[in-house]
């Protein structure tokens, strides 16, 4: 007999050669059949595992996440099957679990079009009906890429060639298809209950853009399909919000081809936004102590040198010149702080300066990967409210504070705080070359920014690998309307460049010391926060944030003049305005005005003209009733001060 411990502390006993389902079954008969695998000692494992010693246990579902990603890497199985047999000539790449479904990539002799992918989904249904086994084997490396071989899948051959030489190689079989995989899988293809495939893109092999792009099908699983049915709704609510999409119908942004991925073109609604937004920041940054720079847009390779970018981050910039031929190589800045470095040490410095808070509104270059590249969310040339904050080591946790009330500050004000999460980002002490490689300070400037984010009663995930090269950070996480993360705002602790610029400061004793560096955003890089507004509001902005705040519709031609002297009058209290004097009924101009999404439209008749008021609507609230023009004006702006955001 073996002892196992359940998740609620309970110890059940059960005969050597149990699998984890008959355990299960034991449990109960519901969760055997509900059962998708287990975490044995942490470990995920099949159903059909045993135990070999007392153990811990926890039966997995779909409730669970790791059983959700057991249950969807089976169906990309189902997927690859389904290929094979409807395109007998495709090479099968990778076929992964991911958080909301599975893909497949795969290799086709001639492309296939979105609307074939109808009946690969009849092959697969084919396949779950017969509810095949998945049996896991195991070969030795020369009989498995004999097997591959055999099978003319290269995509795999490499895959096993790649492998360690001590690995497991393992394989799973369901009815006559053989894969090459780890697992853990399901029992058999028809637990499968409701798929679907979802859409159809390129993608390179292993993700690296100087190999063959492969097509990647994307799909998705669940275990019952009224959930199917309610993510796939939610799917096309998304889309619908989608900045991509609605960015560009909204005249917001675009992109053109001549002047390449990752350079969107902020048109004037955007531009209004982006004004907006920068002028917010600056007027809070400065309302707080800090003092604005402005530094050039590249530098030669010796300052990058010097800061640590040219050994940890070269292949992320845009480089002019070649280091064997030219006499001075320059580069595009990625990040504002080497410069403004430079200008704290133009001057001896007393601890009576600091803390120095830096603050630029700074446009940054990095050379993403062109498979990166997404709307205004990740880009080649941004815009960054960039700071650097520069104190003594006692100033250090007051000044972090501070960098976080103002971050929160800010995402309150545009209606994103409850949509972040918190992730404490730390380094990778076993991929030395990623990051300046000094332990003892990492362990320093970790335990410090721990003690700071626990003082501060911040709930945050850890991740280890995830730090800059130069120090642990605190990086706000934010998920787009497709569920992908990103990091929207970030503060960082660096104990190392000081030391690499020699900065320094004099102490009460008359000592010359070391300062800290804090390096933060306010409210991220510009571009992918207004992309995330977009989808946040699906373009109906606040009032504050809205590019046009105000249109106005002259019902008739006698009151075009009216209504264009009632914009001069609203643009002078700093009221964004648009009139619409086209030669079209109130309805039609209504109806346009709100597929713009502007927040208010003011309708002057004959009517309105002569009695010296204006026909509010406001968006979402219908009409509002007839305002005199000072008490609407009013009432915008207050919206404005107060930062409303309904």
């Amino acid at each position: 007999m073996i002892k196992v411990t359940l998740k609620d502390g309970s110890v059940l006993e059960c005969e050597d050669g149990a699998s984890v389902f008959d355990i299960a079954a034991k449990i109960s008969e519901g969760l055997a059949r509900a059962a998708l695998g287990a975490l044995v000692d942490g470990k995920v494992v099949e159903t059909n595992y045993v135990p070999a010693r007392d153990c811990s246990l926890q039966i997995l579902t779909f409730k669970d996440e790791e059983g959700r990603r057991i249950y969807r890497h089976t169906c990309s199985h189902v997927l690859a099957q389904a290929m094979k047999s409807v395109y007998p000539t495709v090479k099968l790449a990778i076929g992964p679990a991911i958080d909301d479904g599975f893909y497949y990539d795969f290799d086709f002799t001639t492309p296939i079009s979105l609307e074939e992918l109808d009946k690969v989904e009849e092959e697969m249904a084919k396949i779950i009906k017969a509810d095949y086994k998945l049996e896991r084997f195991v070969l030795p490396r020369k009989e498995a890429l004999e097997l591959m071989q055999s099978y003319g899948e290269p995509y795999k051959v490499e895959l096993i060639n790649d492998l360690p030489e001590d690995a497991e190689i393992s394989f799973y079989r369901q009815g006559n298809f053989v894969d090459l995989c780890a697992g853990p899988h399901l029992r058999s293809t028809g637990m499968i209950k409701a798929f679907k495939l979802t859409s159809l893109t390129g993608a390179y092999w292993r993700g690296n853009e100087k190999n063959k792009m492969l097509s990647r099908v994307y799909g998705t699983c669940f275990d019952k399909k009224s959930e199917l049915t309610k993510y796939l709704a939610a799917v096309e609510e998304a889309k619908k919000r989608d900045h991509n999409k609605l960015g560009r119908e909204l005249g917001i942004f675009m992109t053109d081809e001549k002047i390449g991925q990752g350079l969107p073109l902020l048109m004037p609604k955007g531009e209004r936004i982006f004004r907006t937004l920068t002028r917010f920041v600056e007027d809070e940054e400065d309302r707080r102590g800090y003092v604005r720079t402005k530094t050039p847009y590249m530098a030669k390779s010796d300052l990058y040198k010097v800061s640590g970018h040219w050994d940890h981050y070269k292949e992320g910039m845009f480089v002019i010149g070649d280091e064997e031929k030219d006499d001075e190589v320059l580069a595009l800045r990625p990040m504002t702080c080497p410069f403004q470095y430079t200008i704290y040490n133009n001057g001896l410095k007393s601890y009576r300066d600091l803390p120095i808070r830096y603050g630029e509104t700074s446009t940054l270059f990095r050379n993403e990967s062109s498979g990166e590249m997404h709307g205004l969310i990740r880009v080649r040339q941004f815009t960054l409210s960039e700071g650097h904050i520069i104190c003594t080591p006692e100033q250090l946790e007051e000044e972090f504070k501070g960098a976080v009330d103002l971050i929160k500050f800010m995402l309150r004000s545009i209606g994103l705080q409850d949509d972040v999460t918190y992730r404490f980002s730390k380094w990778d002490p076993n991929d030395t070359k990623k990051y300046i490689n000094e332990p003892e300070i990492w362990a320093k400037a970790e335990d410090a920014m721990r003690k700071i984010l626990d003082h501060l009663g911040i709930n945050y995930v850890e991740a280890v690998g995830e730090a800059a090269f130069y120090g642990p950070k605190l990086d706000i996480q934010i998920k787009n309307v497709h569920g992908k993360e990103d990091t929207i705002i970030t503060v960082q602790v660096d104990m190392f460049l000081a030391e690499n610029f020699d900065m320094t400061y004099i102490d009460e004793n008359g000592e010359k010391r070391r300062p800290y560096i804090i390096h933060r955003s306010s409210i991220g890089c510009y571009e992918r926060t207004i992309a995330l507004l977009i989808e946040k509001y699906a373009g109906a902005f606040p009032v504050w944030i809205a590019p046009t705040q105000v249109k106005i519709l002259s019902l008739t031609d006698r009151t075009v003049e009216k209504a264009e002297e009632i914009a001069r009058q609203l643009e002078a209290f700093g009221i964004r305005c648009e009139t619409d004097t086209r030669s079209e009924t109130v309805g039609y101009k209504i109806r346009s005005a709100q597929l713009e999404k502007v927040p208010y439209m003011l309708v002057v008749g004959d009517k309105e003209a002569e009695k010296g008021v204006v026909s509010v609507r406001r968006r979402g609230e219908g009409v509002l009733g007839e305002m005199t023009l000072t008490d609407f004006r009013d009432r915008v702006l207050k919206e404005v001060a107060d930062r409303r955001l309904d």
